[in-house]
C-alpha cells in the first residue's frame, strides 16, 4: 500500500469518504484544551479540520498527494492558518519527538514489525502530558471482510499498542464500541477498537 496505491484510491473517486470528522475523535478530543496535533493518514481532511476549528494547530500527514491537495482545498480561510499539509511517510521517517499535545491515528494501517520502531515513532511524537488516540476497525471486522490482499493480523490492534506503552503512559480508554456513524461506501465495518492514552512523563 504505497503512494501509487493511495493515489489512485483517491483518483478513483471525487470524494472518498463523508467529508465529516470521525466520531471516535469528536467524543475522545472534544473536551481537551487545544494545543499542538498530529493527524496521521490524514486522507481528505476532515479530522484535521474539525481540529482546526476547535482551535488546535494541526500538522495533518498523508502519503497521498491526491489526498493532501484535496484536503487543502476544503480548508475554509479562517481555519487555514492553523493548518499544516505534509506530504510523509511517517512508518519510515517518525515525526518530531515530544512535539505534540495530541497524535491522533484513525484507520491507518500500521504494520506490525520487530522492534517496533514505527510505532514508537509515533508514540514518541507525544509530548509529556499529551494524548494518543488511536483507532481502528476491530480484528473480527477486518477478518471476516477480508479481500485476500492482506492479513488483518499482520497490523496493530489497541491491545497491542496497549502492552507496549511503559510506566511514561496512562491507559485512559481500551475498549470495543459499535460505529455511530455508516462505514464508507463498500466497506462492512461495524465497530470500532479505540485506545486512548495519556503520556503523563
Amino acid at each position: 500500500m504505497d503512494a501509487r496505491h493511495w493515489d489512485d484510491m483517491y483518483r478513483s473517486r471525487d470524494q472518498v469518504f463523508s467529508g465529516n470528522p470521525n466520531a471516535v475523535l469528536v467524543a475522545e478530543v472534544g473536551g481537551l484544551p487545544p494545543g499542538q496535533a498530529l493527524d496521521v493518514g490524514c486522507g481528505e481532511g476532515a479530522d484535521a479540520l474539525w481540529l482546526a476549528r476547535c482551535g488546535w494547530q494541526v500538522t495533518a500527514v498523508d502519503v497521498s498527494e491526491v489526498a493532501l491537495r484535496r484536503a487543502a482545498g476544503a480548508a475554509e480561510d479562517d481555519v487555514r492558518d492553523r493548518l499544516s499539509w505534509a506530504r510523509a511517510d511517517l512508518t519510515a521517517t517518525p515525526p518530531p519527538a515530544g512535539t505534540f499535545d495530541l497524535v491522533s491515528i484513525h484507520y491507518f494501517p500500521l504494520r506490525r514489525e520487530p522492534g517496533h520502531s514505527a510505532l514508537y515513532g509515533l508514540l514518541e511524537a507525544v509530548a509529556p502530558g499529551g494524548t494518543l488516540l488511536f483507532t481502528t476497525h476491530v480484528l473480527s471486522d477486518l477478518i471476516s471482510h477480508r479481500d485476500g490482499e492482506y492479513d488483518p493480523a499482520d497490523f496493530y490492534q489497541p491491545d497491542d499498542i496497549a502492552q507496549l506503552l511503559g510506566p511514561a503512559w496512562s491507559v485512559l480508554v481500551n475498549e470495543t464500541r459499535p460505529r455511530t456513524a455508516p462505514a464508507p461506501p463498500g466497506a462492512h465495518h461495524t465497530h470500532d477498537a479505540v485506545l486512548r492514552a495519556l503520556r503523563v512523563r
